[in-house]
C-alpha cells in the first residue's frame, strides 16, 4: 500500500433543480477530466451537512442546504499495478439548492447543470452511479409527502 492506511471520509453534493442535477468536471484524481458530482473531504470536527455546504459552494459558487444522506460509495483509488493507493468513503448528501450559478472553482474544470434525463455513462464520460444517485435524489424529491 502506498496511501493511508485507512479510509478516507469524503463528501458529495447531489443539488438538483427543476430536473437538472449540478455536476463538475474533476480536474484531480480520483477520476480527474470525468463528471461527478462536487464534494471533497471532510475536515476534523466537521459534520457531513457542513462539509457538503462547504464543497459545494468551494467548487461551484452554489450555496444550497444539505438534506438526506442517499448512499454511500466505497471509492478505491489504484496505480497501474493494482496497489491501493487511497481509499475513500463518498457520503452522497441530497441538497437543496438556494442560490447561485454554476462556476467552476477550487478542484473543479467545469460546472454546469445537465439534465438528469440526460445522464448516460456511455454518451458524457462520468464517476461511478452519478446516474443512478441522481435519479434516485429526483425520486425522493418527487415523491409524494
Amino acid at each position: 500500500m502506498t496511501g493511508r492506511a485507512f479510509p478516507i471520509p469524503a463528501v458529495i453534493a447531489v443539488v438538483l433543480r427543476e430536473g437538472h442535477v449540478l455536476l463538475v468536471r474533476r480536474a484531480h484524481p480520483p477520476d480527474a477530466g470525468l463528471w461527478g458530482f462536487p464534494g471533497g473531504k471532510i475536515e476534523y470536527g466537521e459534520t457531513v451537512a457542513a462539509a457538503a455546504r462547504r464543497e459545494l459552494l468551494e467548487e461551484t459558487s452554489v450555496e444550497a442546504e444539505a438534506g438526506d444522506v442517499l448512499a454511500t460509495l466505497d471509492v478505491l483509488d489504484r496505480d497501474e499495478d493494482g496497489r491501493l493507493h487511497h481509499h475513500y468513503i463518498l457520503i452522497a448528501v441530497r441538497c437543496l439548492w438556494i442560490s447561485g450559478e454554476p462556476a467552476a472553482g477550487d478542484d473543479a474544470l467545469e460546472a454546469r447543470w445537465i439534465p438528469v434525463s440526460d445522464l448516460d455513462p456511455a454518451q458524457l464520460p462520468m464517476s461511478a452511479d452519478v446516474d443512478t444517485i441522481a435519479r434516485r435524489a429526483l425520486g425522493l424529491l418527487s415523491a409524494p409527502a
